[in-house]
């Protein structure tokens, strides 16, 4: 019985750093398109010109397949509103998922 309770705490612990995960990764690459969008709006100095290439290398990937789907709306981008919530719409199913797995 104590071994049957033990690998049922594990399974749980398990399941919880898994859900942690996935909602630490979301998180962050939500936050790394914030900022993408956040310097793109600005000219950043020289010195920062790396940061703001990183971004570009990062989010511009994931951004563009909501580029080629949406409408161009004149100079207001869309895509990283629907990049953000479609993070967030994949991150509860994850989470969801897990849940009921382990």
């Amino acid at each position: 019985m104590a071994a049957l309770t033990a690998s049922f705490f594990l399974l749980a612990d398990l399941a919880t750093s898994a859900q942690r995960f996935v909602g630490v990764f979301f998180d962050v690459y939500i936050l790394l398109i914030l900022a993408y969008v956040l310097t793109s709006w600005f000219r950043l100095p020289y010195a920062l010109h790396r940061v703001q290439r990183f971004l570009d290398d990062v989010c511009e990937p994931y951004l563009r397949i909501f580029r080629r789907v949406l409408p161009s709306l004149g100079p207001l981008d869309l895509s990283p509103i629907v990049a953000v919530l479609s993070l967030v719409v994949v991150q509860r199913v994850l989470d969801g998922v897990i849940g009921r797995l382990l």
